[in-house]
C-alpha cells in the first residue's frame, strides 16, 4: 500500500500563517523520511483556517526541503487560471526538481461564490462548460502537441523543462472521472469529501480510461482523512476539531481559525448540525493505527485501490505529525 500527504495548511485559532507553513516544511521532511511516496499541496481561497492559496509557490519550497518525495499540487483549481500560466508554473518547477512533480489540477471553486468571481475577474473569465477544454490546452502546452491548425499551434510553454510533472485530476464525482479517463490522466477521488458512490466513480474511469501522451494505464487513489493515536478515544477526540471546523464553515465563518478541541466539543450545534457529525463521524478514519489500517485495507478492497492521499487535520502540529509516523509504522512504510 502506498501513502501520500495532502497538506492543506491547516491554521490554529491563536496561530498565525506563518507558523502553519513552517509546520509544513517540517511534516513534509518527516514524511519524506517516513517515505511516503507523494507530498501534495491543495488550493483554497478566503480561509482563514488554510494557508494554501498559491500551492505553486509552496511546492518548489517542499521541494528543495525534501529528497524523495514527490511533489505537487492537490490540486490547482484551474477554472481561475490561463493553462499557459499553468503549463509555465509548472514547467519551471519541473525544471528545478526533474521527475518528483505532480501536477493535480481540481475543478471545484476552492472558495465561496464571491471569492471565486473575484479569481476570474475580468472580461477573458471562461464559465465551467469550458473546464474540458482548459485540461487539453493545458496537456498541449506541457506536451507540446498541439496539431498544426490549433490557435495555439506555435505557442510555447517555457521553459523547456527536461521531463513533464505527473499529470491527475481530482474530485468527488463522475464527471472528474470522465474527464480523467478521457484524457488519459491519473485520477485521486476525494473520499474525504463525498465518500458517496466512490467505488463506482473510480471503476467507472478505469472502464473509460484511454492512453495519452503521459500515461499508457489508468491509475487511482484516494484521499482519506485519517487520524491516528495511541488510544481509539484520543482520535476521537482530536478528530473533533475538524468536525467542528466543518460545520463553521458550512456557516460560513470564514474569518477564524481551527477551533481547540475543547472549543469544538462545548460548541453549541443546532439539531441539524449534530445530524450531520454523526455523518462525519460514519465517513471519518480514525482510531488505532491498527484500526485505521484494517479501514484503509477495507477501502482498498472495495475501490480497487493501492494508494491513499492522507489529509490530516488537528489543533496542535504534534499529533498532527504524530499520525502520521504511526501510520507508516502500521502500514511498513520503509524510512529514510
Amino acid at each position: 500500500m502506498k501513502l501520500g500527504v495532502l497538506d492543506q495548511i491547516p491554521v490554529r485559532q491563536g496561530g498565525t500563517p506563518q507558523e502553519a507553513i513552517e509546520e509544513t516544511f517540517r511534516l513534509a521532511a518527516a514524511t519524506d523520511r517516513l517515505g511516503y511516496s507523494r507530498y501534495w499541496l491543495a488550493e483554497h481561497h478566503n480561509l482563514a483556517a488554510l494557508a494554501c492559496a498559491a500551492p505553486e509557490i509552496l511546492i518548489p519550497q517542499v521541494a528543495a526541503r525534501t529528497s524523495r518525495i514527490r511533489v505537487g499540487s492537490g490540486g490547482v483549481m484551474l477554472q481561475h487560471y490561463s493553462p499557459l500560466k499553468v503549463a509555465e508554473a509548472f514547467r519551471t518547477i519541473e525544471t528545478l526538481h526533474p521527475g518528483r512533480i505532480d501536477l493535480g489540477i481540481g475543478r471545484a471553486p476552492g472558495s465561496d461564490g464571491r471569492t471565486a468571481q473575484a479569481l476570474v475577474h475580468g472580461p477573458g473569465a471562461l464559465g465551467i462548460e469550458h473546464f474540458p477544454e482548459q485540461l487539453l490546452d493545458l496537456q498541449d502546452f506541457l506536451c507540446d502537441t498541439f496539431p498544426a491548425d490549433h490557435r495555439h499551434s506555435g505557442v510555447q510553454a517555457m521553459p523547456a523543462s527536461p521531463s513533464v510533472p505527473e499529470l491527475w485530476l481530482l474530485g468527488s464525482a463522475n464527471v472528474s472521472a470522465h474527464y480523467a479517463a478521457q484524457i488519459g490522466w491519473g485520477f485521486s477521488f476525494a473520499h474525504f469529501i463525498s465518500p458517496d458512490g466512490g467505488a463506482g466513480v473510480v471503476r467507472a474511469y478505469r472502464e473509460a480510461f484511454q492512453p495519452s501522451p503521459t500515461r499508457e494505464e489508468p491509475a487511482a487513489s484516494l484521499g482519506v482523512h485519517v487520524l491516528c493515536a495511541e488510544e481509539e478515544e484520543e482520535a476521537e477526540r482530536l478528530a473533533w476539531t475538524r468536525w467542528c471546523w466543518r460545520i463553521q464553515s458550512n456557516r460560513g465563518m470564514y474569518t477564524a481559525g481551527l477551533p481547540s478541541v475543547e472549543e469544538a466539543l462545548s460548541y453549541d450545534y443546532t439539531a441539524r448540525e449534530r445530524d450531520y457529525l454523526e455523518y462525519l463521524k460514519r465517513t471519518s478514519i480514525y482510531g488505532t493505527p491498527a484500526q485505521v489500517v484494517d479501514r484503509l485495507a477495507e477501502l482498498s478492497s472495495s475501490y480497487g485501490v493501492d494508494e491513499f492521499v492522507v489529509v490530516t487535520i488537528t489543533y496542535d502540529f504534534a499529533p498532527r505529525l504524530r499520525s502520521y509516523e504511526l501510520l507508516a509504522a502500521e502500514i511498513g512504510l520503509h524510512p529514510a
